[in-house]
């Protein structure tokens, strides 16, 4: 049976060819424009001798030049490898040398990094963003190929390389049925979406949660995506208003930012229906002032980019539960394991672990971390959660996050709920560091509301009223900001 990812964009460029696809500031792009640059794409990519199952990588950031590229090279039936666009000279080298890479598309805003990282690995370039001999443009303008290659539901539709917190990153091979299926969870089963639905697209599409839940998400459906090539919270209310947005996904920094943004009059959001959030732990404090400024629910799910992403969602039709990942997604199973992978009774912490059409094939040529990931039919997340009576689950933090000290486990996103809930503190980040006689101590690094007078004395009675003794944090650093990953999640590994 042949299955390709690419048929999303066929069916709906058949369906409705003049319907918007893209939108980006006052330009569109139609359904029928869409399928053409990408069949030319595809034709362009076979002429250069790529064959199927060839990977591709492609640096290019929220544009309608991103998807022409992501679907010509799957409608020539190779792999898309997207890179974060702010990846260096060496990692965009070692990306393209790791997946064995032989073209890099890139934008020239990357110019630079892109230009060295291909020369270290011996691959050609091709520009996005440009016209003329060598560009994108020229490949999309060349006879159309009339047919998608017949990919099989196992084969590798895209590598998506992992963040790499610790050692190198590495890819995660994801199949045109995974991320088929993964899009069809979305819709309709998730969000009943139509072709009158218009998606903001903030997160950056070369990460699994932009890419399904917005991209393909909304291709599938027939919709209309717009874009926002870099996200500020002024600009995204803005275009939410001035393109009659009606689903916005994002991670909690995301909505914080849009919470506390100051405008000099209340943005009309009345065409909002639906709220995704991932990526991170929302906070529950940030998610009820959210919802008292806008009048939608935000509905939190949970997934890696080696479940393509979700695998788990606050369903439309059950009750919602605030603090919660949801349930597990149509056809996903999910438990909660021990360290010697044993079940555990419901509302005790272990290891979240799934399995379902969402799991990935393997890292790519890394036996033996697909070996310890892929355990007895189980992936295993690295994310701390609790099962409740109910069958929803929560996230507690990550497995290499949590804090041991003197013997106690404390979870950090414990600790940041409660921190996030005092009136004068805007951002919270919560750390282990060592220490030398309980192992490790709990570092607390905070973004005071401005002119506040918060002190650290203040933190710590208002913690100590709210947590068990050897959790509260002994250790509290002032900051201007946290370090933030391109999707706006919090970087950790910085702080450290």
């Amino acid at each position: 049976m042949h299955l390709n990812l690419g048929s999303i964009l066929q069916a709906s460029a058949q369906a409705r060819p003049d319907h918007v696809a893209i939108r980006l500031g006052e330009q569109s792009l139609r359904y029928h424009e869409l399928d053409r640059a990408a069949r030319g794409v595809a034709t362009g990519l076979r002429a250069r001798g790529l064959a199927a199952g060839d990977r591709v990588c492609l640096l290019v950031p929220n544009l309608p030049d991103f998807t022409i590229a992501y679907f010509g090279i799957l409608y020539a039936g190779c792999t898309v490898v997207p890179l974060n666009v702010l990846c260096a000279a060496p990692e965009v080298a070692y990306f393209l040398q790791d997946s064995e890479s032989r073209l890099l598309i890139a934008h020239p805003l990357f110019e630079a990094a892109a230009r060295a990282g291909a020369e270290a690995a011996g691959a050609s370039l091709l520009w996005a963003g440009k016209s003329g001999e060598g560009s994108l443009a020229e490949l999309a303008a060349v006879p159309p190929v009339a047919a998608l290659h017949p990919t099989l539901p196992s084969d590798t539709a895209v590598i998506l390389y992992t963040s790499g917190t610790t050692g190198k990153p590495k890819g995660a091979e994801l199949t045109h049925s995974n991320l088929l299926i993964n899009c069809a969870m979305v819709v309709p089963r998730l969000l009943p979406l139509c072709a009158d639905d218009v998606a903001l697209a903030a997160l950056p599409l070369f990460h699994s949660f932009g890419q399904t839940c917005i991209q393909n998400a909304s291709i599938a459906a027939g919709g209309t995506f717009t874009l926002l090539p870099r996200f500020s919270p002024g600009e995204a209310l803005a275009i939410m208003e001035r393109d009659r947005v009606t689903l916005f996904a994002g991670v909690p920094t995301m909505y914080f930012a849009l919470l506390h943004h100051e405008a000099e009059r209340a943005p009309d959001l009345s065409a909002l229906k639906y709220c995704m959030a991932g990526g991170s732990a929302m906070p529950v404090e940030v998610m009820r002032a959210f919802e008292e400024k806008y009048p939608v629910k935000i509905l939190e799910g949970y997934g890696l980019s080696e479940t393509s992403p979700v695998a788990s969602f606050n369903m439309l039709d059950r009750p919602r539960k605030p603090g919660s990942i949801g349930y597990p997604v149509w056809g996903v199973e999910m438990c909660i394991l021990d360290d010697a992978d044993r079940p555990v009774a419901d509302g005790e912490a272990g290891e979240i672990c799934i399995r379902g059409h969402n799991i990935m094939k393997g890292y790519w040529k890394r036996p033996d971390a697909s070996k310890e990931s892929l355990r007895n039919g189980w992936f295993h997340s690295g994310d701390i959660g609790v099962r409740d009576t109910d069958g929803s689950y929560r996230i507690v933090d990550r497995k290499k996050d949590m804090i041991i000290r003197g013997g106690f486990n404390v979870y950090p996103r414990e600790v940041e709920e409660v921190l996030y809930a005092h009136p004068s503190i805007l951002e919270a980040a919560v750390i282990g560091v060592p220490h030398e006689s309980h192992g490790e101590e709990v570092k607390a690094v905070i973004v005071p509301r401005p002119e506040s007078g918060l002190t650290r004395e203040a933190i710590t009675s208002w913690c100590k009223e709210r947590l068990a003794a050897y959790k509260y944090p002994r250790i509290i650093e002032f900051s201007e900001g946290l370090p933030k990953g391109p999707t706006g999640k919090i970087l950790k590994r910085e702080l450290r």
